[in-house]
């Protein structure tokens, strides 16, 4: 699959797995390493540290990054037409040759103590996290190539402090939770080409109240609200000329409020009401920001989700996920960060979000045998969407597109889709270990599941098997 989708033409007259781009190349290599130390402190209290570190490097060489990219002269005309392109024509490609690191360390203490006259339970850490990215843009002059003109050197940093504490007072069968955590980061970057550097710093405290009441035996009441919180990436924030760009972060107030019941045997449910409350959020044009601005606005989710499973421990069982999003609506007009251009499509207050379907649900059924067999068929549906932010329903006849976007496949109404899954895992506890087999979209069922950049189709039916060896 290419990084840019493809248009509704190329959809109608070549099939969703046409690919018009054969000459990309993406090679991937990724190391990681975690350690974990647990100890016990005087008194009781326990200290459990964590140190992680993982480089991933990605070579992606392609001939386009989106369905309207002139990268390739003369093919975002022919493709918005639905006329097959020849990519060995094209006498470029461009390598994204990204690195990537991180490392940091995270302590954790967990102390149960009756400071207040109050029996309790104190969680606090500290994680101090580190992150590199080292960019480069290769630009080559044929189809195939590997080498070419060095179009960006970019140095990419970020450098962040948490802090936490929640404290849980246990009061019969009521908790209570409150917390407070504390986020700074500093982010820089510097153009390694013009040796112009920018660094910006971000710190916020974000509080969280939650509560549970176990009405009986079977029954618990649960609830709580916290700050939400999302810091803007360094690229975002600082610009190639090292320029700064003011993006504030994502903010919101969240609410929930369920109840988790086993009413009978072999029965447990789970139900949440949730609604969250964006004061700013942040739309990333496309999904690697690529040249469509950054847009932000007012927003408000709210809705239901409800879980279950149904089942002897041995023998027939069923479950159940279903997401219920009435609420999903842009409370403002969302904007571009830099200039009040509307967001892509022409956003309009009262809009809803896009890609945020009303439903989604996951049914499944299974059979668990006492040799050790679990098979397990589910079907996951998930409903109609929005791509944009204008709620386009048909690119093709939206007065308010360019012809150019009417053409390009980034525009338009995804239609509701239903795949089906399905396991088998055969458990041997006397090695250790557990043979398995998965059949992804058993149908090979073709369906779209993005126009960001173009269409992408959902994934091909996927087979997998494998074993898992515990030792």
């Amino acid at each position: 699959m290419t990084y840019s989708g493809i248009t509704d033409a190329e959809y109608r007259n070549f099939g969703a797995r046409y690919n018009p781009f054969r000459n990309d190349y993406f090679d991937a290599q990724r190391t990681g390493a975690s350690a974990t130390h647990d100890v016990t402190l005087a008194g009781g209290a326990k200290l459990t540290t964590n140190l992680y570190y993982a480089t991933f490097s990605r070579d992606w060489w392609r001939q386009a990054s989106t369905t309207t990219d002139s990268q390739c002269a003369g093919f975002t005309a022919a493709r918005g037409a639905g006329t097959a392109v020849n990519p060995d024509a094209c006498g470029s490609i461009q390598g994204r040759l990204r690195d990537y690191t991180q490392y940091g360390i995270e302590p954790r203490v967990r102390v149960d103590h009756a400071a207040l006259g109050v029996a309790s339970e104190l969680d606090a850490g500290l994680r101090l996290h580190r992150e590199e990215q080292k960019r480069l843009q290769v630009n080559g002059t044929s189809a195939s190539a590997r080498a070419g003109t060095l179009a960006e050197d970019n140095l990419r940093e970020t450098t962040a402090m948490a802090a936490f504490a929640q404290n849980r007072f246990l009061l019969g069968n009521l908790t209570i939770s409150p917390g407070l955590r504390y986020e700074h980061i500093d982010n820089t970057r510097t153009n390694r080409l013009t040796n112009a550097s920018g660094s910006t710093s971000l710190g916020q405290f974000i509080p969280s109240l939650g509560a549970t009441w176990k009405y009986d035996a079977t029954t618990t009441i649960f609830g709580g609200v916290h700050r939400g919180f999302a810091p803007p990436r360094t690229e975002d924030l600082i610009n190639s000329n090292a320029t700064f760009t003011d993006v504030g972060a994502e903010k919101s107030w969240n609410w929930e409020a369920g109840v988790r019941a086993a009413p009978m045997r072999g029965l447990d449910m789970q139900a949440t009401a949730f609604r969250n409350d964006f004061q700013r959020l942040i739309s990333v044009g496309s999904i690697a920001g690529g040249n469509t601005p950054l847009s932000q606005g007012e927003a408000l989710f709210q809705g239901v989700e409800i879980a279950g499973r149904y089942g002897d421990p041995g023998g027939f069982y069923s479950t159940a996920a279903l997401t219920w999003l009435p609420t999903a609506e842009q409370s403002t007009v969302f904007t571009q960060v830099a200039n009040p251009v509307l967001a892509a499509g022409n956003s309009a207050a009262g809009n809803r979000l896009p890609y945020a379907p009303r439903k989604t649900a996951t049914i499944g059924v299974g059979y668990l045998h006492a040799s050790g067999l679990d098979v397990n068929v589910e079907a996951v549906h998930v409903g109609a969407q929005f791509s944009d932010f204008g709620n386009v329903a048909d690119a093709a006849s939206d007065a308010r597109l360019t012809a150019t976007e009417q053409q390009s496949g980034q525009f338009g109404r995804i239609s509701a889709f239903t795949v089906f899954n399905a396991t088998a895992n055969y458990n041997l506890p006397q090695y250790k270990l557990t043979l398995f087999l998965t059949v992804k979209n058993l149908a090979d069922k073709v369906y779209i599941v993005d126009r960001t950049r173009g269409i992408l189709p959902g994934a091909p039916r996927l087979i997998q098997a494998g074993l898992r060896w515990d030792f």
